[in-house]
């Protein structure tokens, strides 16, 4: 039986969460996980992160285990930097669920746990591109939701009146990010 191979990431601002791209010109423009490490052929990602997103990502040779995770309602928990300071009622509707548009429709986020952070995440810094606190006070939060569609927490959080200026996922299931910096590799024995 062939051994799988796992590996956790963190994933930088700017990089796109696969290997390369068959559009020439995007290849030339973007930052791909393939110039982290010289992965084994059949790694992919277990579910995405965007591009302006950073943080925790896992990577499997296991197809069978990344369908398993990306479809089971495993949690996963975000830092989000907020565009002004929410309010503990916004914050009680994120939990309660909140109307966002995916694929051209309405839907209606499953509830989830949100938690105001008095002080600042310990992070590496935010890139540069990121324009935060230039304008108006910002504010910290940490959300945990058991789904993940496309640009859900920014959705979400603009939804109540707070676009997010910074998102870093920190935890998949009991997977944390830890120390690592950004476009750090670390190889693991297991996933969840």
């Amino acid at each position: 039986m062939k051994k799988h191979l796992h590996y956790k990431i963190y994933k930088p601002f700017g990089m796109l969460s696969q290997f390369i791209s068959n559009d020439k010109k995007e290849a030339r423009k973007k930052l791909f996980l393939g110039e982290l490490y010289n992965f084994p052929e059949g790694i992919m990602p277990v579910g995405r992160l965007d591009e302006k997103s950073e943080g925790l990502l896992l990577l499997t040779t296991d197809g069978k285990l990344s369908d398993t995770i990306n479809q089971s309602g495993i949690e996963k928990e975000y830092y989000a930097q907020l565009d002004g300071e929410i309010s503990h009622e916004d914050i009680q509707q994120l939990e309660r669920g909140v109307i966002i548009g995916f694929s051209g429709k309405k839907y209606i986020t499953k509830p989830c746990t949100v938690k105001a952070l008095i002080d600042a995440p310990l992070l590496a810094e935010p890139n540069k591109k990121l324009r935060i606190g230039t304008h108006r006070p910002n504010s910290w939060i940490s959300i945990t939701i058991t789904e993940g569609k496309f640009r859900q927490i920014r959705k979400m959080t603009a939804s109540v009146g707070y676009p997010t200026l910074r998102l870093i996922r920190v935890r998949i299931g009991t997977e944390i990010l830890e120390n690592l910096k950004p476009g750090v590799v670390e190889q693991i024995d297991s996933l969840l």
